[in-house]
């Protein structure tokens, strides 16, 4: 077991794998930098990135672990790129929710290797993602941000949008998670309409 598991680390660390990593990484951390908001479910301030996507299409190739290894590449390119303006809150929520896409869509995959694996993976990924950035805002970043924006202020913005939100928990599944469940969508589509062009290029 110990030789079957030290013979998988030495392929994931070979050149290439670290090479492609790194590469796709990058990419994310560049597609971090472009975000837009969805004002018909979540306050503005809220901005929609496809980072998401380089580091799913690694996670399909090289493994659930790789994945991983590319979402936290991302996020230090990020830094370098665009200084912290959270303190490193937001990059540790960042890092959170992707690995709950990515995760769980890599380990299904992993087992299933199939087109219907895949879409298995990342619906099951997409709704993982919405739980655990609803729970992260619930307890982590609302409570974070009203340092700078009172909390009355947050939900009332969010009450604009849809008046049943009245607290930070109707804020977060009225809001943030369908906001979560729409990038996880957006996310797996583009995904899965360019990752067979791209595997090959990765496989080749």
């Amino acid at each position: 077991m110990k030789a079957v598991t030290a013979a998988k680390t030495k392929k994931l660390l070979d050149v290439k794998n670290v090479v492609l990593m790194g590469m796709l990484g990058a990419i994310g951390a560049v597609l971090m930098l472009f975000e837009f908001p969805l004002p018909f479910i979540a306050p503005s301030f809220y901005g929609l990135d496809l980072s998401e996507i380089p580091v799913l299409i690694g996670t399909f190739a090289m493994g659930p672990v790789a994945g991983a290894v590319i979402e936290g590449v991302k996020i230090l390119v990020k830094l370098v790129l665009k200084p912290t303006s959270t303190g490193f809150v937001g990059e540790f929520a960042n890092i959170c929710i992707g690995c709950a896409l990515i995760l769980p869509a890599g380990i299904i995959y992993k087992m299933k290797k199939t087109k219907k694996g895949a879409i298995i993976g990342m619906v099951v990924g997409t709704v993982c993602m919405a739980l655990v950035g609803a729970v992260l805002n619930a307890v982590v970043m609302l409570p974070f941000y009203s340092n700078f924006m009172p909390l009355e202020s947050i939900l009332q913005a969010g009450a604009a949008i849809n008046p049943a939100i009245s607290s930070v928990w109707t804020f977060v599944f009225l809001a943030v998670a369908p906001f979560n469940l729409i990038k996880g969508a957006l996310v797996s589509l583009i995904t899965t309409l360019v990752y067979k062009r791209i595997s090959v290029i990765i496989h080749g």
